[in-house]
């Protein structure tokens, strides 16, 4: 990467997840946003909800960075994306700062040094007051070439707590750049895949300028904000991620069909393709389309409205009746499938395109990186083209029919995966989340 620019910017990151990096990270978007800023955010490997309370906190739209899945000229130009119009960017790190896929590769610290952008490490303090200087020391030592900017107490107990963090830190290269203190009430609602969405957060905007006020007054927001990096351009004649679908691409978005990445559709969207949002749940017919994109999201939460909604089913059955392509990913591809049983053990008829039968009565969860090659002639690639994506659900296959998959994968430790999904005609999808292609 070539650098063009320098701007203000930084990554939080921690030890290990649950450190606190999703609530500091949104009460520093809120406060610096509040302060007049105009902050763009990124959120490190394979996350649908961060981004959307990102989003929610700054204003701003917030796109993921991923050093494993992602091309390096993929990464430059979503960054180049989140940094126009910025005067500040904020990353969020994914699980602890050298964590990354089973391999060891892709973490936030290979990202980090990758981009050039400073860290702020985020150190969970209950329980812990001398031994958190060992902690900040051996993570500033684990790897000398990362630049460790300062380092965050966070959920500090009261003011003796704070002050023995504080000496412990004296004479430290690392600075402290705040001493959070615990409450309570500041947490958000989880679901199994992580946050809900942000648009099912009611008190949202109550939560984020409570959070911000919060932490105002015990992080030093004026050195952060002058921590900075040097920014590369957007690379130059790039491929997209994911070739289009189609030339006019009909794409399911409502809370059942949440997840898809904002960098696949904007590059549809830059190589001409016209991206027509619906919603299955408002029981929408499908709009003139010569494609049709079911992402991934909650279906299994909202089964039977979506099995008693006979405008989107049919209009989705005419579709495959037309031979439009059909493609669905992880919710969506249980979508196409013949029925998918909910967590309290109720079936609930699905489009019957696909033969599959998924059940969340006994949930298995599958989780991680995936190398992926297609098995099948598709309209974003040929036969043998590869693609990196992700893994993350909770279902249980119950049938999975049909001699023609979609895929055949590996994790990230190279272990073959066998076959991933099945493809009917012009209808086909896997529980695999795209992310990029593999050069």
């Amino acid at each position: 990467m070539t650098t063009t620019a320098t701007l203000n910017g930084f990554i939080v990151a921690a030890p290990s997840s649950g450190s606190g990096k999703t609530f500091l990270t949104l009460s520093l978007l809120r406060a610096f946003r509040t302060r007049g800023r105009n902050v763009g955010s990124f959120k490190v490997g394979p996350d649908y909800i961060d981004p959307g309370f990102h989003a929610a906190a700054s204003g701003r739209p917030c796109i993921n960075l991923d050093p494993w899945a992602m091309r390096a000229e993929t990464i430059q130009n979503n960054l180049a994306s989140t940094v126009d119009g910025s005067d500040l960017v904020i990353g969020e790190g994914v699980m602890g700062l050298f964590d990354g896929a089973a391999g060891g590769n892709g973490s936030t610290a290979d990202l980090a040094e990758s981009i050039g952008f400073p860290v702020v490490l985020v150190i969970d303090a209950r329980g812990q007051a001398t031994s958190a200087a060992a902690l900040v020391h051996g993570f500033a030592e684990y790897r000398p070439s990362l630049n460790l900017a300062g380092v965050i107490f966070n959920r500090v107990g009261g003011p003796r707590h704070r002050d023995m963090l504080l000496s412990a830190m004296t004479d430290r290269p690392t600075p402290v750049l705040g001493c959070v203190p615990r409450d309570a009430e500041l947490t958000l609602p989880e679901r199994h895949l992580g946050l809900v969405l942000a648009g099912e957060h009611t008190g949202l905007e109550v939560f984020l300028e409570r959070a911000a006020t919060h932490i105002a007054d015990y992080i030093n927001l004026d050195a952060l904000a002058a921590l900075s990096v040097r920014l590369p351009g957007a690379a130059k004649g790039i491929t997209p991620p994911i070739p289009p679908l189609g030339q006019r691409i009909a794409v399911a978005r409502d809370g059942a069909f949440a997840f898809a990445y904002p960098h696949v559709l904007e590059s549809w969207s830059n190589a001409g393709a016209v991206i027509e949002t619906f919603s299955p749940l408002a029981n929408e017919a499908m709009p003139t389309c010569n494609a049709i994109y079911l992402p991934g999201g909650y279906p299994e939460l909202h089964a039977g409205a979506l099995s008693a909604n006979h405008t989107f089913m049919d209009s989705l059955r005419t579709a495959a009746k037309q031979q439009i392509p059909i493609f669905g990913e992880c919710g969506g591809y249980m979508v196409l499938g013949d029925g998918l049983i909910d967590a309290e053990g109720d079936r609930h008829s699905m489009a019957g395109l696909l033969p599959l039968e998924t059940s969340f009565a006994e949930r298995r969860l599958h989780l991680g990186y995936r190398d992926a090659i297609l098995s099948t002639e598709m309209p974003f690639g040929a036969k043998g083209a590869l693609f990196r994506g992700h893994e993350f659900h909770y279902a249980t296959v119950l049938k999975e029919d049909g001699d023609e998959p979609v895929f055949t994968c590996r994790d990230s430790l190279g272990d073959s995966l066998g076959d991933f999904g099945r493809r009917v005609r012009s209808v086909s999808g896997s529980f695999l989340h795209l992310i990029d292609r593999r050069d």
